[in-house]
């Protein structure tokens, strides 16, 4: 086995790159050459079947080439390729020859959170019963329990209706109606994926409640942020996409 592992230690470096010579002592290096395409190209696949929003935005060569050089630049530590990718938005955001689309990594971000909230644990979403039966002046000491599949996704860009717009082939009249920053949830509270926006100061609340602030905290972050916070429409909204799962009361801090 120590052999085994050496072996490989020697071997699945340079597979990543080209310009590397054969190891030592392994011959074939025509065969070498040829997995190691093999195995870029499948990871260039696995990323194409990750973002496919991304791919359509960029094109199929624009799209490899940059694949291509986000798979040198970080190969994969884990061999489930679904798992693999959760670096390449942030390389998108570096990558110089994207710099005229800076909204594209957000698009990537979004469908990343898609996959993860598909791949997620199920459970039983909270209901608006469920919080309803909460006494109101417990309330604000409640700790809402987010859902596995439960995902936000801030953007400066409207990358929520750019992502919906490149998912599936768009109508041929489709056409983008604002460039305003959208935040945006992704969960899966049964077997399919949403994906929706949230509204004003949403995302302050959501994230706070997600981090484990208490429902008192997370309500005083998003009001400050936002004048025109709505906490009726923010909370049902996301009661009715099943972004919580129970509620846990703390005692009161002295």
């Amino acid at each position: 086995m120590p052999e085994a592992g050496a072996h490989a230690a020697r071997f699945a470096p340079p597979l990543l790159d080209a310009s590397a010579p054969v190891p030592a002592g392994l011959g074939g290096e025509e065969r070498y050459a040829i997995h190691r395409n093999n195995v870029t190209v499948s990871l260039i696949e696995a990323l194409a079947a990750i973002y496919p929003a991304v791919e359509r935005l960029t094109g199929s060569d624009f799209f490899r080439a940059m694949a291509r050089a986000h798979v040198r630049a970080t190969p994969p530590a884990t061999p489930l390729l679904f798992d693999y990718g959760r670096e390449f938005p942030a390389f998108i955001d570096r990558y110089p020859h994207a710099r005229e689309l800076p909204w594209l990594g957000d698009v990537g971000r979004v469908e990343r959170a898609w996959l993860d909230a598909y791949h997620a644990a199920d459970a039983e979403p909270l209901s608006l019963a469920d919080l309803a039966a909460v006494d109101a002046a417990r309330l604000p000491d409640a700790v809402l329990v987010p859902h596995p599949a439960a995902r936000v996704v801030r953007s400066r860009y409207p990358a929520l209706s750019i992502f919906a717009m490149n998912r599936e082939p768009a109508a041929p009249d489709a056409r983008l109606e604002s460039d305003a920053s959208e935040d945006v949830l992704i969960t899966r509270p049964a077997f399919d994926v949403t994906v929706r926006p949230l509204p004003p100061a949403g995302a302050t609340l959501l994230i706070a409640l997600m981090n484990g602030r208490t429902f008192g905290e997370a309500v005083a972050a998003a009001a400050a942020e936002s004048d025109a916070f709505d906490l009726s429409a923010s909370l049902a909204a996301m009661v009715d996409a099943g972004v919580f799962t129970h509620i846990e009361l703390r005692e009161p801090t002295p």
